[in-house]
């Protein structure tokens, strides 16, 4: 039977009991809103662990705008349904209050991995995700936890900051689902209006064709036809496209091996913000 915990202190003492008789413990931390893509990661944490764990929790320190946050899709009754029939063990649902008794002012050196794309164009949300991720983890205490990579930049980030403060925990990087027409699956899919969900799958389309673009033409070239491509839709406006290292997410001028170099876009889709990555083959 799935148990549905909000307090910290009560989540420690079934982890403390599951560690203690020497149970794996895996972790899912969402924001709610669940989709296909979230619960790809619920089943493979469900199949690779003892006890499985899912955080839903909007954190209100990664969002720099408040209305995002404001509008940001709660849907928990639904999330529960999913969730349980799933056969999730525990659901994690604090209160901002559990999660932030006192405001929390840690700020990380993420260095070069956090001044481009999402660090560039959203300033402080890193530090926000490290501080909700690391409390988290405080609080599951997993042997595993679970991240999409349509949050590519994200994925680099947590792992640096396991890195930095020594969690012994495995980060296990799960692939991008996508609706029918190629559209990453997102939370904030829902709330795009009709004429930008009709234009979204553009973004995904497009940055199939840039690998086809690849194998004949310049990063500079390949950047500039895929935000000339998906400006040209009147629904559609590219925030950031840029062409990194897989390894170290900073942009490169010349094209590497087959793996090496990963397209990641922010894309406003009417007054949505997506985001998608490719990697180039």
């Amino acid at each position: 039977m799935m148990q549905v915990i909000e307090s910290v202190d009560s989540l420690g003492k079934i982890i403390r009991v599951a560690r203690n008789k020497g149970e794996e413990i895996g972790f899912v931390p969402t924001m709610g809103a669940l989709h296909d893509g979230h619960l790809a990661l619920v089943k493979q944490c469900i199949e690779e662990n003892d006890v499985s764990v899912v955080s839903i929790f909007v954190n209100p320190t990664q969002f720099n705008n408040k209305s995002d946050l404001e509008n940001y899709p709660r849907t928990m009754d639904a999330d529960l349904k999913l969730l349980e029939a799933l056969g999730t063990n525990i659901v994690f649902t604090p209160a901002v209050s559990e999660m932030y008794p006192e405001p929390d002012n840690r700020t990380f050196n993420f260095g070069a991995l956090s001044t481009v794309m999402e660090g560039e164009h959203r300033p402080g949300h890193f530090d926000g995700v490290a501080q909700i991720v690391s409390k988290l983890f405080n609080a599951v205490d997993p042997h595993k936890a679970y991240f999409g990579e349509k949050d590519f930049q994200q994925l680099a980030i947590i792992r640096e900051m396991v890195r930095m403060l020594r969690y012994d925990v495995k980060i296990v990087p799960c692939p991008i689902i996508r609706e029918k027409d190629g559209l990453a699956m997102s939370s904030r899919n829902t709330r795009l209006k009709s004429d930008a969900r009709k234009s979204a799958p553009l973004i995904w389309k497009t940055l199939s064709l840039s690998c086809e673009m690849a194998r004949k033409a310049s990063i500079d070239e390949v950047k500039s036809q895929v935000i000339s491509a998906i400006n040209a839709d009147p629904h559609l406006e590219v925030e950031y496209f840029e062409i990194s290292g897989v390894k170290d997410l900073q942009p490169v001028r010349e094209w590497g091996k087959p793996g090496e170099n990963i397209g990641c876009i922010a894309v406003f889709a009417g007054d949505i913000r997506l985001i998608d990555n490719i990697i180039y083959c």
